[in-house]
């Protein structure tokens, strides 16, 4: 530890905390508090959702591709969605690259559906908050120093639960990750942004392959300076409201603040000649107004830990099925790699593979389980079931997993698997176990 200890200003303790309020966060910490855990959660922005809310607006991952579409997420992902739908916040989509149906939903309106859930959960919510230092004793982690506007807060607990994305708990202890330094490149980053004022049916009469045909002509002309010649522009919940995921932009490590920050004013620059095409070329943008960047730029890949198992290419491609499965997955391969193309890889139509739990549990830890997509998995892997719907499923499954632990008295590894199923499936967790073993 460092002299932090010093500068402490407030000492408080939880059972369960939870670091990081994305879709994975979010659940885990709902569900260690509806299943009677004193919860925390710690988020460094001053709303939650992570990038379901200040990056994206869709769900993947919740429904399969291709003709059958069966829904594969369930639980506590679906009390979120009911919420939307009541307030009218949320669409069907139907994917253009196939990779199944997404759920459309306003950003906004999420964030207070998470905080009326985490809320009602009674989970202790602490925002404006970013963690700092890791306190350990021996493999187990003890508590973490916390910075914010009120100064240095120590937070000890009994189980963490690492939902950072970048899996900075995990560094922060010493632990051993993957993803960053590696043979092979981390996935492009990407800057969204929306467009109002669009002419939605003159917008209808185009293609994605005549939008990518334009972007070809466009750069070829010289007067257009457009990285990636694909992307996709979508609808919103909102009138004349338009999505986009078209910027691209390569960087070795991420998680380097002084690259970070340069990507994230390119990634504007990039936004706005984008924007400029789109007004050019594209029927129903001649009167469209540039709305909003993404809070931040988006990430897709940094850290992945080492965990008790990796999770490969050749299990989710053979749709491979787990004893210890918390996660179901048909989402295909789709890695945004550093060239100006997205790699795509299918499972067989209608099959799924299975996340196991071990994937959230890092090597010598005693007490930390990971949520999201700092799981562990090889980067092919990681490119499949990043997707949100997953992040949020496992994110149910660390939070239940670890209040389980905490009433065993037992390391997250140690815990009755088959207990920790039959609580997923209770609550709604879509597992589709194997026949031969119930639970």
């Amino acid at each position: 530890m460092t002299n932090y200890a010093k500068r402490i200003d407030k000492i408080v303790s939880t059972e369960i905390l939870v670091v990081g309020a994305g879709s994975a966060g979010c659940n885990a910490a709902i569900a260690s508090a509806r299943e009677g855990r004193k919860t925390m959660l710690v988020e460094r922005y001053g709303f939650v959702g992570g990038t379901s809310t200040y990056i994206l607006d869709t769900f993947y991952g919740f429904y399969l591709p291709g003709k059958e579409g069966r829904k594969v997420v369930g639980g506590i992902p679906d009390l979120i969605l009911d919420k939307l739908k009541q307030r009218g916040a949320m669409l069907l989509r139907p994917n253009t690259y196939g990779a199944g149906t997404g759920i459309t939903y306003d950003p906004e309106t999420l964030k207070v559906v998470y905080e009326e859930l985490l809320t009602e959960s009674k989970v202790d919510i602490l925002l404006h908050s970013f963690v700092v230092d890791v306190l350990k004793e021996g493999n187990r982690i003890t508590g973490v120093i916390v910075v914010n506007k009120s100064g240095f807060l120590k937070i000890e607990a009994d189980i963490v639960i690492d939902a950072s994305g970048d899996a900075d708990i995990v560094a922060l202890a010493g632990l051993p990750f993957d993803g960053i330094g590696s043979h092979e490149p981390v996935q492009s980053l990407t800057t969204t942004f929306r467009l109002c004022n669009v002419d939605n049916e003159k917008a209808k009469t185009f293609t994605k392959n005549q939008m990518w045909a334009w972007m070809k002509e466009a750069n070829a002309s010289g007067k257009y300076w457009l990285p990636r010649e694909e992307g996709s522009v979508h609808i919103t919940t909102l009138p004349g409201v338009m999505a986009t995921n078209m910027v691209r932009l390569s960087l070795p490590d991420p998680t380097d603040i002084v690259e970070l920050s340069k990507a994230e004013i390119l990634g504007r620059r990039q936004a706005l000649e984008y924007f400029r095409f789109m007004k050019d070329y594209l029927p129903g943008y001649e009167n469209a107004g540039f709305l909003n960047f993404s809070t931040q730029i988006g990430v897709r890949e940094t850290r992945r830990i080492f965990g008790e198992y990796t999770l490969t290419r050749e299990d989710v491609l053979s749709a491979r099925k787990f004893d210890d499965a918390v996660v179901e997955c048909g989402a295909p391969i789709e890695d945004h790699n550093q060239t100006s193309s997205t790699v795509w890889a299918y499972l067989p139509e209608g099959e799924t593979y299975q996340v196991p739990y071990r994937s959230l549990i890092p090597k010598d830890s005693e007490n930390l389980l990971v949520a999201g997509r700092c799981l562990s998995a090889t980067h092919d892997a990681h490119a499949s079931v990043r997707s949100m719907g997953q992040c949020m499923a496992m994110g149910q499954a660390a939070g239940t997993a670890a209040s389980l632990a905490f009433t065993q008295k037992k390391a997250p590894k140690d815990i009755d698997i088959k207990q920790l199923q039959k609580t997923l499936v209770a609550n709604g967790a879509i597992l589709n176990l194997r026949q031969e073993e119930p639970v």
